[in-house]
């Protein structure tokens, strides 16, 4: 009986090989290592046994391995044997060899013999999930599909056939619903090995699953004509990406949109009526900004490269269209461009640019044509230029040279202290009466107009100021004389 057990062991090597998709050789070495934990289990440790798999047969055969020794010295039959009982085997045998003795599997008994099915079940299931984590791993970021089963701690659990995978809360699409037997796409982000074999995460919700549902229905971007740059998104709701090409005769933004809008209808309807924005990278950071802030137009782009921070202006009727639902469009602009931004109206800007000429020209000396250079090299008040290192002041038009800028800064540090030793406020533009609300262009020109009106009132108190020097200096010389 124990003898069919372990035949029937020897014969499911090529069935569990072409079943599971294992190495046949894997098998073996698992059937063989069970045969030989059997063995030792019945026969003990301390015994030499091998097992051995035999191709001609296709059965596992088990040796036990003995000492030769001289008859008279013969002791321990478990693991000597006498020089007549060796002969016998092989006529070649001497004293100090070693010969083996075959095993009846017949005899390891029915518990050994289960022992050795599990341990041969259990090498399997690990060589079985070692396969299945390195098809999955080297599908990892492509997409997948399969049955929607069931739901465990709010995570949907997908049957792709020869394992599941777990779409985590924070991977789903907000308010899509599954029920069991739903197909359900998903990207593969990320495969992983654990003690319960392997785990596979889905994702609905990542710019990657947007970038490659692109890349299936854009043949160009399959076949590397057009490029995903970047892209960004808030699941359900809106999403930006940024494609370039190297082809001139060839637009990447209508390759993406399809003949009438074909191609990206089918994404925004994988992906249950999803707005998606396809803008065209540029490498200027400035222009690439305002292709993400579309369709809000842009007036002006202030950019910082060493915060890497952009100030953009737009028309005053166009910034709430530029900011977005909840500041939507210029949160994904920011995700996709990877600039921080800043959104200013004209008026608001301009107002901006008025108080900080005016602060500006409170320096000695200061015209308005010098303050507006300062202002356009990026410093926005005298305080900031008492701060600033002589080699960046240089970079200002008419202060390259190096006398000239820390002369600069000093002016501005005596300013600032002359202000701060007296407890004086440092005064601020004069705020323009208000107005009702007006288009762009009137906006610029208020302000403009605003802007002048400041510089008059400042240019008047500064010659108000050197009149009254230039009578107490009189009123010192007839004195003196």
């Amino acid at each position: 009986m124990m003898s069919d057990t372990f035949s029937s062991l020897s014969k499911m090597i090529e069935q569990v090989g072409k079943d599971k998709g294992i190495d046949k050789q894997i098998v073996i070495d698992a059937v063989v290592q069970g045969m030989l934990v059997a063995a030792r289990r019945k026969y003990g440790t301390y015994r030499d046994i091998e097992a051995q798999y035999n191709e001609e047969t296709g059965e596992v055969e088990l040796f036990e391995f003995k000492e030769v020794v001289a008859d008279e010295d013969f002791i321990d039959e478990e693991v000597e044997l006498k020089l007549t009982d060796a002969l016998e085997l092989d006529p070649d045998a001497q004293v100090d060899d070693t010969i083996g003795v075959r095993l009846e599997t017949g005899e390891l008994g029915r518990i050994a013999a289960q022992m050795a099915k599990q341990i041969i079940t259990q090498r399997v299931r690990d060589a079985e999930r070692e396969i299945i984590f390195e098809e999955f791993d080297q599908r990892k970021g492509d997409i997948a599909s399969g049955i929607a089963r069931r739901v465990e701690r709010r995570s949907i659990v997908v049957d792709l056939g020869r394992i599941e995978a777990y779409i985590p809360p924070r991977e789903q699409i907000p308010g899509e619903q599954y029920r069991p037997g739903d197909r359900i796409q998903g990207f593969l982000s990320d495969v992983r090995q654990t003690t319960r074999g392997p785990q596979i995460i889905m994702s609905r919700a990542s710019e990657g699953y947007l970038m490659k549902l692109f890349e299936m229905e854009v043949p160009e971007i399959y076949d590397g004509i057009v490029e995903i740059v970047a892209a960004a998104r808030e699941p359900g709701q809106r999403a930006k990406i940024a494609v370039r090409t190297n082809d001139n005769a060839v637009d990447p933004v209508g390759a993406c949109v399809g003949m009438k809008g074909s191609r990206v209808q089918n994404i925004v309807q994988e992906l249950r009526g999803e707005k998606i924005d396809i803008v065209l990278w540029d490498e200027d950071p400035a222009r690439f900004v305002a292709n993400g802030l579309a369709p809000a137009e842009i007036s002006k782009v202030f950019v910082d490269e060493a915060s890497k921070e952009m100030e953009v202006v737009v028309p005053d009727h166009q910034l709430s269209l530029a900011i977005g639902k909840r500041g939507q469009n210029v949160r994904l602009a920011a995700k996709l461009t990877g600039w921080k931004l800043d959104i200013l109206s004209d008026s608001n800007a301009a107002a901006r640019t008025a108080e900080s000429i005016f602060n500006l020209m409170l320096v000695p000396g200061m015209t308005e044509t010098m303050a507006q250079n300062i202002f356009q090299s990026g410093f926005g008040s005298f305080q900031a230029l008492a701060e600033a290192q002589v080699d960046d002041v240089m970079m200002i038009p008419g202060y390259d040279d190096p006398d000239k800028a820390g002369s600069l800064i000093q002016e501005a540090k005596d300013l600032l202290d002359s202000y701060v030793s007296e407890g004086r406020e440092i005064p601020t533009a004069p705020q323009a009466a208000e107005t009702k609300p007006v288009n762009d262009g009137d906006a610029k020109s208020a302000a403009d107009q605003r802007l002048k009106d400041e510089l008059a009132q400042l240019s008047q108190a500064n010659e108000a100021a050197a009149v009254a020097e230039e009578k107490d200096s009189a009123t010192e010389e007839r004195v003196s004389e």
